[in-house]
């Protein structure tokens, strides 16, 4: 069971025998609005993005090693555009 403070923080219990943990003035409250109170995560920035899609430093290391630096900057330079930078 969700409940909701008067903060507007939420609590879940499985058994409502705990009840009395929770704080004073807590409401129950249905799974659907407990969903609509969940914080909304922002969108990954364009640079968290990036830093997901480049390899590895040893990989990029070994790219270097076998196809150059040319090959190594085409590989960057790929992520680079699918994840350009966001005008300031």
């Amino acid at each position: 069971m969700h409940y909701k403070a008067l903060d507007n923080s939420l609590h879940f219990l499985d058994d409502d025998s705990f009840a009395h943990v929770l704080p004073a003035g807590s409401i129950a409250i249905t799974d659907a609005e407990a969903e609509a109170l969940r914080p909304v995560p922002p969108p990954p920035t364009y640079q968290q993005l990036r830093a997901a899609a480049y390899p590895s430093i040893p990989d990029q290391l070994d790219a270097i090693f076998h196809g150059g630096i040319e090959g190594w900057m085409a590989e960057i330079q790929a992520v680079k555009d699918a994840y350009p930078k966001e005008p300031t």
